[in-house]
């Protein structure tokens, strides 16, 4: 009604106008209902912190738990939603919903999906700047712990790099190499986490590896290299080649930009 009026005054009157819905009541209502799901995330997740619930437990009836913490079942609903996508939570259709494992390879999994959306050459140089801090400590710790077996099946993939017949099958043991030192610090968010960062920077060494000069006996040379400081016991010998060697993709990266 109110637009059919305005519209006839415009043309009796010669009076130019312009309908807009007012949005801001719309906005306050959206923000609003954020700020209350956040709420309910965070109380769901006090629950967990404190060990309430557990790995594995199943959460009570939704009308039972959103009684319990003075929610709405809308709020908890979209909570358990947005605790399900980063995998805290475990939706089982049916079945009910249950805590997740909370391990770190199950966690971290969610960073996986958000670097895929950021493929871009900043991005993954940002990611590569990451791995330059992350992966000389991962080497350091497994300087400290590394045995006979460890060191062994090092030198197999070297080996195996060596002999590879395309870049890409080069890249895969190099793949594999920063998996086995990051997985022997003996820290399982640190390996994860680094197994998570490897996956943006594959084509970037891939394509280094087709397009400069030596790139590729520089990288297994790097490589032994780590892996006679590890054998040495030498964390700070390790901790710098192993810099050297991810800070020379970097580099290359950078002067391409």
């Amino acid at each position: 009604m109110f637009r059919c009026t305005a519209r006839w005054a415009a043309r009796r009157f010669g009076v130019a106008h312009t309908w807009r819905p007012d949005i801001r009541g719309l906005a306050d209502e959206s923000r609003a209902a954020v700020a209350v799901t956040d709420d309910a995330i965070l109380r769901v997740k006090e629950m967990i912190v404190s060990g309430e619930l557990k790995p594995g437990d199943r959460l009570p009836r939704e009308a039972d738990l959103a009684e319990r913490l003075g929610l709405s079942r809308n709020s908890l609903r979209e909570a358990v939603k947005a605790l399900s996508l980063v995998r805290v939570l475990d939706v089982r259709q049916g079945d009910g919903t249950y805590v997740s494992s909370l391990r770190a390879d199950d966690l971290l999994g969610a960073l996986s999906f958000v670097l895929d959306l950021h493929r871009g050459e900043d991005s993954v140089l940002e990611v590569l700047q990451v791995r330059r801090i992350l992966e000389p400590a991962a080497a350091a710790m497994a300087a400290q712990r590394v045995g006979p077996d460890e060191l062994a099946a090092l030198r197999a993939l070297c080996d195996a790099a060596e002999s590879a017949r395309s870049v890409e099958e080069l890249v895969e043991h190099d793949l594999e190499f920063h998996r086995a030192i990051a997985q022997g610090s003996g820290n399982a968010y640190l390996a994860q986490l680094l197994d998570t960062l490897a996956g943006p920077t594959v084509r970037v060494r891939i394509w280094r590896g087709i397009t400069q000069g030596g790139a590729v006996d520089r990288t297994v040379a790097e490589h032994r290299a780590i892996v006679d400081a590890l054998a040495a016991h030498q964390p700070e010998l390790a901790r710098a080649w192993s810099t050297v060697h991810v800070a020379g993709v970097e580099q290359w990266l950078s002067d391409l930009a």
